[in-house]
């Protein structure tokens, strides 16, 4: 046996050699590898392509009429895997996502009210007048009467979540399965 494969991790040049050849072979199969699976469609390329969803046309009992997009709102949707749309029974603000696969682009209400400069208090889980659970805050801002906002996720199964991580990680692992529905309400403080 030659010496150099005796002693495979021996300090010489043939052996730094050896390594360095191995290194660029295994560097150079991972950038092949990356390079087809970027270029190949993705698995869930026909859950990326709806081209629309049918939004419920009423909300316990009251009639939902669609609203446009904000400019921010709709730059946001482009990239957004899945729809989203604004509504209103006239009283109460709804904003629904029909997602098709886990994103981090869906996160909680809360995240987003901080950002435009609320201030949130009385974070909490409720239950509304058919069961469901929602996790509820009160948003408030100067030269606002504020706002009591709540959110839920739910799966093709029915399955719900009230936290958005939660969501995210169940979406992931294949605990839970697309496509979901996630709906956050806002009504005017009384």
């Amino acid at each position: 046996m030659p010496d150099f494969l005796a002693q495979p991790f021996a300090n010489t040049f043939v052996h730094r050699t050896l390594h360095k050849i191995l290194f660029a072979a295994a560097l150079g199969l991972c950038l092949l590898w990356g390079s087809v699976a970027a270029l190949r469609a993705p698995a869930h390329a026909d859950t990326l392509a709806v081209s629309h969803h049918e939004w419920p046309q009423q909300w316990d009992g009251a009639a939902l009429r669609p609203l446009a997009l904000g400019e921010v709102e709709a730059r946001f949707a482009r990239q957004f895997p899945g729809q989203i749309a604004r509504m209103t029974d006239g009283e109460r603000l709804f904003v629904m996502r029909h997602v098709t696969q886990p994103t981090r682009m869906l996160h909680p209400a809360v995240d987003c009210y901080r950002a435009l400069g609320w201030r949130i208090e009385k974070a909490r889980l409720e239950r509304d007048a058919q069961g469901r659970m929602w996790r509820c805050f009160q948003a408030e801002r100067k030269g606002s009467n504020g706002l009591r906002v709540c959110e839920r996720i739910e799966d093709a199964k029915g399955q719900s979540f009230t936290d958005t991580s939660a969501w995210y990680w169940a979406g992931a692992s294949g605990q839970s399965t697309g496509p979901w529905q996630a709906v956050t309400v806002a009504a005017p403080l009384r």
